[in-house]
């Protein structure tokens, strides 16, 4: 059987077998609140509390000496020998695992016999320092983190929880070289390129995650520092959003007449407020044969719509004055007009990309954006104001604010004691004239939304030669029909994607 155990036990089993751990926790004080597997049996996570604070730990399945020196040779091998895979389309831990299989047999001798289970711990390990992320390898597999992130050397590594958000874990760099060649690592990862020259870093890694690095001293006090924001292979969809209550059906409904209908949306918030996750849940309510073009700094949003195009700026690598190598996201808004979109998506907007988007909306493009902010009127003041320049008349074109958060929840939902919620949902009738649609109650954990005063709805119905009756009834229907979904079971993007084609072919609107 695998050593297997907690790391807070680790000052009781030391005499007994060596661990392959970071753990710096030394008293047995502690609570387990929750255990889960990221790989049975090798790698397993304990959520505790210790003195009175809430602990992520990471357990990993500990080597023998023998197994430990054969796991060094091992890698050393195939650092040497590695073959280069003969396409570039290949599933890169497959084809290590493959490599490292292969060189145990060949050096069978000199590496040592072993059963089943070791040569499984052994391999686990090549795999998670060669195609992983070596000691943040559990972290990345963990589906319950956000967020990864490290500010120095001798700091534990924090994860933002989805159920118990910021912990630190048992995981730390304590060699400054070692970490320093970790960042420059995660830098060759995402195809790009940090030093002591370019101390700064805004990259991709595999799979999308999004990486934001400072190397050495620098600029950060403490040296190189790192934060990883996950991203989710299978992301929120409009389901999913009202399962957890960030809205409830009939925002969604009135979300979706509006959309079908090319009105404009700002989705404003603070940092991790569930801004690009509202956003990308938005974006399977669009039409299914509307062209959409997506203009990102990095490639975050997700849509299965076919006829979707996608762009991300560019940083120049030229030193000196004029740069003509960077490509803007203001360049990039201007482009997508090139396109004949019926829907542009700025991921965010910070400068004078913003403009544009407005110009663009001003033609009869529909247009959604993020923006920092934590009302809408600063968000107004913001576009009004440098480097966006946005005017005063230009304002009302972005029909609906949405302001999203993260909020203490009254009572706990599906477990959560925090949740995000769409707090305020506004129609902007001017520049500083806007009527509250829709607003989150905190002590009740309900929306109280009033559609029957809606001046866009009004406009829409106009528009349809329907009355306005007709158009609060067509929400009800689509109200009703995504309750239905909700209850299915069908969650998924994909899922919710054909659930709406489905609808428009029952209903024949929405063409």
């Amino acid at each position: 059987m695998i050593d297997f155990r907690s790391n807070v036990k680790r000052k009781r089993t030391r005499g007994k077998q060596k661990r392959r751990s970071s753990s710096k926790d030394k008293s047995a004080k502690y609570r387990i609140i929750e255990s889960y597997w990221i790989r049975n049996p090798l790698a397993k996570i304990d959520i505790i509390s210790l003195q009175g604070k809430i602990k992520y730990l990471v357990s990993e399945a500990s080597l023998s000496p023998r197994e430990e020196e054969a796991y060094k040779k091992l890698k050393s091998l195939i650092t040497k020998e590695l073959d280069p895979p003969e396409t570039l389309n290949v599933d890169l831990e497959a084809y290590i695992l493959s490599e490292a299989k292969r060189l145990s047999k060949k050096y069978q001798r000199s590496l040592g016999k072993f059963d089943e289970k070791s040569w499984e711990k052994i391999y686990y390990y090549v795999m998670r320092d060669l195609a992983g992320y070596g000691k943040l390898d559990v972290l990345m597999k963990d589906p319950n983190i956000e967020d990864i992130s490290c500010n120095g050397v001798n700091k534990p590594v924090y994860v933002w929880h989805r159920k118990y958000e910021s912990l630190p874990t048992n995981i730390i760099f304590d060699n400054e070289t070692e970490y320093d060649d970790f960042i420059i690592k995660l830098a060759h990862m995402s195809g790009k390129h940090i030093s002591s020259a370019r101390p700064m870093l805004d990259a991709m890694l595999p799979g999308r995650h999004r990486l934001a690095a400072t190397f050495r001293r620098e600029i950060s006090t403490f040296g190189s520092s790192f934060c990883i924001r996950k991203f989710r292979e299978d992301p929120f969809s409009i389901v999913d959003l009202i399962k957890m209550g960030t809205i409830d059906e009939v925002l969604a409904a009135y979300f979706w007449i509006l959309l079908e209908n090319k009105m404009s949306m700002m989705i404003i918030g603070g940092t991790g407020a569930g801004k690009t996750s509202m956003l990308n849940a938005l974006l399977s309510l669009i039409k299914p044969n509307d062209k959409i073009v997506t203009v990102e700094e990095i490639a975050e949003l997700n849509t299965l719509h076919e006829n979707w195009v996608q762009l991300t700026s560019r940083q120049g690598f030229r030193f000196g004055a004029a740069d003509e190598s960077s490509i803007s996201l203001f360049d990039l808004v201007k482009l997508s007009l090139r396109y004949r979109p019926d829907y542009i998506i700025v991921g965010e907007v910070r400068g004078e990309e913003a403009y544009a988007l407005f110009q663009a909306v001003a033609t009869g493009h529909g247009g959604i954006c993020t923006m920092h902010a934590d009302s809408l009127d600063h968000a107004v003041k913001r576009l009004t104001s440098e480097p966006m320049n946005v005017a005063e008349t230009y304002i009302p074109l972005m029909n609906v604010g949405i302001y999203v958060s993260r909020v203490e929840l009254p009572r706990k939902k599906m477990g959560l004691t925090f949740g995000r919620r769409a707090r305020n949902v506004w129609e902007i009738i001017d520049y500083e004239k806007y009527q509250m649609i829709s607003q989150w109650s905190p002590r009740e954990d309900k929306f109280h939304t009033s559609l029957e005063e809606s001046r866009l709805l009004e406009k829409i119905s106009i528009k349809k030669g329907l009355t306005k009756k007709e158009i609060l009834a067509e929400i009800e229907r689509r109200r009703k029909f995504l309750r239905r979904l909700v209850r299915s079971g069908r969650r998924s993007q994909k899922e919710v994607t054909e659930a709406i084609v489905e609808y428009y072919d029952r209903h024949g609107c929405g063409k």
